[in-house]
């Protein structure tokens, strides 16, 4: 058995892990081929389903907030692995959600955004359902839908709209801000769409309207919206516009036509170019990341239509309606449009051979954006101006964290540079200000990536000897779309995220994972399993590779004094030399050091984990 140190999808890990990435890609296929779904309930409690559901919520931060029951993902890392999945099937017998704890999040405008958190135990009966149904509703999302959706984002979305503005040459574009959206969602509308999808479990589907019109401490019940901190919450909002994304695509993309192509044409290409030259269609083209979206289109005329159109659909289909004051019609040739952080537009540069003028696009953060951004990053160097000695080095890592992640998002704009050379001139006299005495050029503690990514730049600077990031060195990075290929459901598309993991006993690897340790908690029993893959199904100490009886999953610190079952405080030996290291007796420690003939490096790896027993 060998295996290769090759960087994975976490997510993607997990399904492999648990034995379920055939059941979801079968899911997946089920859908595309107009499957009708009437029996997921017994999918959705599958003993892999569960624990499955489990790892994947403890990886997720939130995890750690308390819902209204003042519990958190702590309370169910206690239980043992039959305790959680008869807990989770117990309250699918009857199920009734708990009261949804409400906070408010502050905005950057000043105003508060209402987030709802459901109770843990209501978080992984989500998480379960979720699970199953992702592959069902993946297979029946439009293309350019990009938000809350696997391997998809913002730089997709943005690569998208460029694409039409450029290379597609479409100057209109129809602005459209729906109001409220999240918290003006029809249930029974949204319900009806589900049935429509393939997902006719009856069961299923009343749990859903139960988990939609759970009460709000403190508020009552809702009657309308899908409440923000919910897990279900992002895949439910794509149900429910993704009618809009394919209502948009009928009017021009998948419009029938009858004129007959032979092999050689049949391409959208010149069926597009029939459709301009022999009707008088609207041609259009919707770019969606959530409830953010833009229709392109070629000319003022067609974006007017498209705009009343849309605007009308949306009140008579989905019962929402637009905010008059945000939604708009704009020339992409004279002013910025605004998308996900970024304003776009067409600027003229020079002329084709036919004398026709030539445009490309020109892009920025927006002003809001820019704000964001120098706010919060004095926020992050004033928590380092207030820290002690001591936690220094780790605020300055966060604010470096926000730094790469400032890059990595808004590179894709064309003026990235010009952008964020204001704020790094006020970061700039920031530092020097409050920190003159600590700043230099030279230091010793600089992270790996940090030297790879900033090692060049003659803007890096170190804060008591550690590097700090120059958020003004940057480049533009041009947006890239998604490959039509990638996909998480099916072999071919996973190949495109990553190379295949060479796991050559993954049969043992699920026979651990169906065989827990009676009377452990499942977070010790979830834990076996990620150490197992970690050490490469090997003993720590002795490096060899484990059978399934020899395989004992110890802990470093006892839980007698303290120790728990979390990852960093276990580690996986071989039987006899877990023995070999719990025995007292002089004749048993005897034996064991004779069968195992331990050198010198492997004494010394017991000495240690003896010293914390």
């Amino acid at each position: 058995m060998t295996t290769t140190k090759v960087l994975k999808k976490q997510k993607l890990r997990n399904n492999e892990y648990y034995d379920l990435q055939q059941t979801f890609d079968g899911l997946y296929q089920k859908s595309k081929d107009n499957h009708v779904f009437k029996r997921l309930i017994p999918l959705i409690l599958q003993e892999e389903n569960i624990l499955l559901a489990y790892r994947n919520l403890k990886k997720n931060s939130g995890s750690k907030t308390k819902g209204s029951d003042g519990r958190n993902i702590h309370y169910l890392a206690k239980l043992s692995t039959d305790e959680l999945i008869a807990k989770v099937r117990n309250k699918f017998i009857w199920y009734k959600p708990k009261a949804i704890r409400r906070v408010e999040i502050p905005k950057s405008n000043g105003k508060t955004r209402p987030l709802g958190i459901p109770a843990i135990i209501d978080r992984l009966i989500q998480q379960c359902i979720l699970q199953i149904l992702e592959p069902i509703c993946e297979a029946k999302f439009y293309e350019r839908s990009n938000g809350f959706r696997p391997n998809r984002s913002c730089e997709h979305a943005i690569a998208q709209v460029e694409r039409y503005m450029q290379i597609a040459k479409l100057s209109y574009v129809v602005d459209i801000d729906i109001k409220g959206f999240f918290d003006n969602v029809n249930h029974g509308k949204l319900l009806k769409q589900l049935w429509t999808i393939g997902i006719r479990d009856k069961k299923l589907i009343s749990i859903l309207s139960a988990m939609l019109k759970a009460e709000i401490a403190g508020i009552g019940f809702p009657e309308r919206g899908t409440p923000q901190g919910a897990i279900l919450s992002p895949l439910l909002s794509n149900v429910v516009l993704n009618e809009l994304d394919w209502w948009i695509a009928s009017q021009w993309e998948n419009i029938p036509t009858k004129r007959e192509y032979s092999k050689w044409k049949q391409s959208n290409t010149n069926k597009y170019t029939s459709l301009r030259n022999y009707t008088k269609l609207k041609e259009c083209y919707i770019v969606r990341y959530a409830d953010d979206f833009k229709i392109l289109c070629r000319n003022y005329t067609s974006a007017e239509k498209i705009y009343h159109a849309t605007k009308n659909w949306l009140k008579d289909r989905l019962g929402l309606e637009i905010s008059p004051e945000k939604s708009k019609i704009v020339n992409l040739k004279k002013n910025y449009s605004g998308f996900l952080g970024f304003k776009i537009k067409l600027h003229e540069k020079g002329k084709y051979k036919n004398g026709t003028k030539k445009y490309v696009v020109k892009s920025h953060m927006t002003e809001k954006a820019k704000r964001q951004v120098l706010e919060k990053g004095k926020q992050y160097l004033k928590e380092i101006q207030k820290a002690n000695d001591e936690a220094v080095y780790k605020k300055i890592s966060l604010f470096n964290s926000y730094v790469m992640g400032t890059h990595n998002y808004y590179q894709v704009a064309t003026h990235i540079t010009q952008d964020l050379s204001g704020i790094a001139l006020s970061f700039k006299r920031f530092l020097t200000n409050r920190f003159s005495d600590r700043i230099n050029r030279h230091g010793k503690k600089i992270t790996l990536i940090v030297k790879e990514k900033y090692g060049k730049s003659k803007q890096l600077r170190y804060l008591d000897g550690t590097a700090i990031l120059p958020i003004g060195y940057i480049r533009h990075k041009k947006p890239m779309d998604k490959k039509r290929t990638i996909n998480k459901f099916t072999v071919e598309g996973r190949e495109e995220i990553h190379k295949q993991l060479v796991y050559g006993d993954y049969e043992l690897l699920h026979m651990i994972m169906r065989n827990p340790v009676p009377y452990r908690s499942v977070e010790y029993n979830d834990n076996r399993v990620s150490l197992y893959v970690a050490q490469k199904g090997k003993c720590a100490v002795l490096g060899k590779i484990l059978t399934f009886d020899e395989i004992h999953c110890h802990h470093k610190v006892p839980l007698s004094k303290g120790g728990k079952d979390n990852y960093a405080n276990l580690i996986i030996l071989h039987r006899d030399l877990h023995r070999y290291l719990h025995a007292t007796d002089d004749k048993t420690l005897a034996k064991y050091e004779t069968e195992l003939n331990l050198n010198e490096k492997q004494k010394n790896k017991i000495g240690r984990l003896k010293e914390l027993l």
